[in-house]
C-alpha cells in the first residue's frame, strides 16, 4: 500500500471487531509514527496505550466516574460559522442515515455518541497528551503525529478512530492513567479491526472542492 492508497482508505471507524491487537504491533507503529514532523524536533507527543484486559480495566473504572466534567478545551468553535457548520452537521446527518437512527430519536442518538466512550468496541487504544506549557504550533504537531500513525496502522491493515469526544471526560481519563499534574488529555485513538458487516463503517466524509478553500495566487 502507497501514501495516496493509506490516505483513500483510512476512516473513522466506528463498529470494530473485538480480535485483538499486539503490544508489538503497536509499539512497532508508535515508533515509526516518530517521525512525524515536529516544529523544532520539540516532539511534544505523550502517549498511553491501554490493550487488552487494561482496556476492560479501564472501561469499568468509567462507571465509577462524572459523567459531567469541564472540558480539556472547546472541541468546535461556540458559534462555529458557515461553511464549517455545514460540513459538521452532514456528516452528522449521514452516519446518523446508515445507522437507521431519524433526527427526532435524540435517545438513540445519545446512545451512539456514548459509544465514543467504549472506543466503538475496538480492543486497544491510546491516550495522546500534551504538557499544559505547550502551545498552538505544538498541538499542531500533535495532529501530524496523529495522522502519521493512522496511516502506518491503515497500511498494517489495522484500523483506528481519533476521539477529541474523550477530552469531555478529562478527570476519568487521566485519574486512571495517574497523568502528572503538568499534561493535559488531548485525544484519544480506538485501535483495531472494522466490522465489515457493520453500515455506520461505510461512511465516506464528504470534503469540500479544492476551489472552496485553496487559491493559486
Amino acid at each position: 500500500m502507497n501514501v495516496t492508497e493509506a490516505v483513500a482508505a483510512r476512516r473513522s471507524i466506528r463498529s470494530f471487531l473485538d480480535t485483538p491487537v499486539s503490544d508489538t504491533l503497536l509499539r512497532e507503529l508508535l515508533e515509526k509514527s516518530a517521525r512525524a514532523p515536529s516544529g523544532g524536533n520539540v516532539q511534544p507527543w505523550q502517549v498511553q496505550v491501554i490493550n487488552g484486559t487494561r482496556t476492560q480495566d479501564f472501561l469499568q473504572h468509567l462507571q465509577n466516574q462524572e459523567l459531567r466534567e469541564q472540558p480539556a478545551y472547546d472541541i468546535y468553535p461556540k458559534d462555529l460559522p458557515s461553511p464549517y457548520r455545514d460540513s459538521r452537521f452532514k456528516v452528522g446527518e449521514d452516519m446518523y442515515g446508515l445507522l437507521g437512527i431519524p433526527r427526532e430519536d435524540k435517545a438513540a442518538r445519545f446512545a451512539h455518541l456514548a459509544r465514543n466512550y467504549e472506543f466503538f468496541g475496538a480492543p486497544a487504544a491510546f491516550f495522546c497528551l500534551i504538557d499544559k506549557s505547550m502551545g498552538p504550533p505544538q498541538w499542531s504537531d500533535l495532529g501530524m503525529f496523529l495522522q502519521t500513525f493512522m496511516l502506518l496502522a491503515q497500511e498494517a491493515g489495522v484500523d483506528t478512530c481519533a476521539q477529541e469526544a474523550w477530552a469531555t471526560r478529562p478527570n476519568a481519563v487521566t485519574s486512571f492513567l495517574q497523568t502528572p499534574d503538568n499534561l493535559m488529555l488531548f485525544c484519544g485513538m480506538a485501535i483495531g479491526y472494522r466490522d465489515p458487516q457493520a453500515p455506520v463503517n461505510t461512511l465516506v466524509a464528504d470534503r469540500m472542492p479544492l476551489e472552496s478553500w485553496a487559491t493559486f495566487v
